[in-house]
């Protein structure tokens, strides 16, 4: 029996024996345990959950020394799988993801696997910093990764089925960067901020308890497979079949996805702004499926059954703003005119 086989029939048996409401407390204990290793950010905690058990890759938006790494490492930490990370640079090409070259003590050339082929099939973390740095070539071969989770090498198909994706950009340095084609930014489910905590608290906490002053051991204290990444999948599924969504939000969300395409025609406005001319395109079929599918583990998360519409007003701007592209005039003001729009967009389609 070839591993992809057995890999599929283990994956039917776990899905026959999942208990969600079981599921939902390993859930919510996994987001209890990442939230020890960073304050303050329990908002963007939530979305990163949403985005694990929905199965969805992420762009994290925020400075530097924000803690985008270390919840990282919380989170591959608390599901047991191996964890990579890539700096973006002007000089990375592909192969270096792939596989490195060096001289070994007798004077030899060797040829050990990159941060990709490290861990094989048990990769499951794997953050990308400064994406905007590094090269075309090297965002294909990170499309790929995202979209088929298999990558080919030395005439070998390598497949990475728990794998997911986390990338942030350099958004202060505007030089030797190449920014995210249109393509890109829509295979990330959604794009999360995280930012300094905004209570005195957490900022005193993170200034003067020395926890968190030493980054290895903090993760070293959290506990390791809450939840165990290679289960991820078919509880995904289980959670996509079971949690129902409405003929009526049916109807509100495809309501929501025409006003944002059509902002002029579902009659929107945005102060000082041609809305006839703001949006050049973006809200895609794929992004709405995946706004659906967060949609539905926030709605499991809280414990109902089916979806409600504040389950998708309260991820939609996370899902839906990276994905709706301004016309060029309008872009240098993009944060301020997608959070008008949706705001619009909310007061203007009526919920069911």
């Amino acid at each position: 029996m070839n591993r992809a086989l057995a890999g599929s029939q283990q994956e039917q048996a776990d899905m026959e024996s999942m208990n969600l409401a079981d599921w939902r407390q390993r859930a919510l204990e996994l987001e209890s345990e990442v939230a020890k290793a960073v304050v303050g950010q329990e908002r963007a905690i939530r979305l990163m959950i949403i985005a694990i058990f929905a199965r969805g890759h992420v762009l994290l938006e925020g400075d530097v020394g924000v803690g985008k790494t270390t919840l990282l490492r919380a989170v591959a930490r608390t599901l047991g799988g191996a964890y990579e990370r890539v700096e973006g640079t002007i000089d990375l090409m592909p192969s270096d993801m792939i596989y490195y070259t060096f001289l070994n003590e007798e004077g030899k050339p060797r040829v050990e696997p990159g941060p990709v082929l490290r861990h094989g099939g048990d990769l499951s973390v794997f953050f990308f910093n400064e994406i905007n740095r590094a090269r075309p070539q090297v965002h294909s071969l990170l499309l790929r990764l995202m979209a088929e989770r298999s990558i080919t090498a030395f005439n070998t198909e390598h497949t990475f089925p728990y794998l997911l994706v986390f990338a942030d950009r350099n958004r202060i340095e505007r030089e030797e960067t190449f920014e995210l084609p249109a393509a890109a930014r829509d295979r990330f489910l959604m794009e999360v901020a995280i930012g300094t905590p905004p209570d005195e608290q957490s900022r005193r906490q993170l200034l003067f308890d020395t926890r968190f002053h030493d980054v290895d051991a903090l993760i070293g204290m959290l506990k390791e497979g809450v939840v165990d990444y290679r289960q991820l999948n078919a509880l995904a599924k289980v959670i996509q079949s079971t949690i129902t969504v409405s003929p009526s939000l049916e109807r509100y969300t495809l309501d929501l996805w025409n006003a944002v395409r059509n902002p002029s025609s579902a009659g929107l406005s945005v102060a000082g702004v041609d809305v006839s001319k703001l949006v050049a395109g973006g809200a895609s079929p794929r992004g709405m499926s995946y706004l659906i599918r967060a949609a539905r583990v926030s709605a499991w998360l809280t414990g109902r059954d089916m979806v409600v519409p504040e389950d998708i007003r309260d991820i939609f701007y996370e899902c839906m703003a990276h994905r709706i592209f301004l016309a060029p005039v309008y872009e240098l003001r993009r944060e301020e005119l997608v959070r008008a729009l949706i705001s619009d967009v909310f007061a203007k389609v009526p919920a069911p």
